[in-house]
């Protein structure tokens, strides 16, 4: 069924207004899978921060032409939705690759992380990578690390020069009164 011209220039810009803003996007084959499947999907999406939209091939193309973002190859043959990911790309990326492990019914085609086009087996490497949470706290960690080992250093030596007083006080004879 055709759809209108007018309803044509809605979607052009929902998908402006995804493509810019989002760090990323994932583009899927969603043949067979059920709308149950799919509803799980965004949910997870929606928890770190992403979206999933079913998308028109004809009109998501021209939208990323515009913008001038390149698209993996073959990334707009059959059925299209893609995964945008506004902060943690892996996390978009692996809730999709394990949705895409389960069922074998979405397939993932690529995807366009920050202007950079990643094939299928890039897409699954992205979703190996922790979340940003941890990625930051171990980040943090290394940060401190030597910080901490300035401090403990320092102060060690102040507790030595502390012991050698405390232990010259202890050994020297009192000071005679004078008087």
């Amino acid at each position: 069924m055709a759809i209108t011209k007018e309803r044509k220039n809605e979607l052009v810009e929902e998908y402006r207004r995804l493509i810019e803003g989002s760090r990323g996007h994932v583009l899927t084959s969603y043949s067979g899978v059920t709308v149950a499947d799919l509803e799980e999907l965004r949910k997870k999406l929606r928890e770190v921060g992403g979206e999933f939209h079913i998308v028109k091939n004809s009109l998501m193309k021209l939208v990323l032409d515009e913008a001038g973002i390149g698209t993996p190859e073959g990334a707009f043959e059959g059925t299209t939705a893609m995964g945008f990911a506004t902060d943690d790309i892996p996390a978009v990326a692996k809730a999709i690759v394990d949705l895409a492990k389960e069922g074998d019914l979405l397939k993932v085609k690529g995807a366009i992380v920050e202007g950079q086009i990643f094939s299928k087996a890039q897409v699954e490497r992205l979703a190996d990578l922790p979340p940003m949470s941890v990625v930051q706290a171990q980040f943090l960690g290394v940060l401190q690390a030597p910080g901490r080992r300035v401090a403990s250093v320092v102060a060690s030596s102040v507790r030595q020069v502390v012991n050698v007083v405390k232990a010259y006080a202890d050994t020297s004879p009192p000071a005679a009164e004078t008087g």
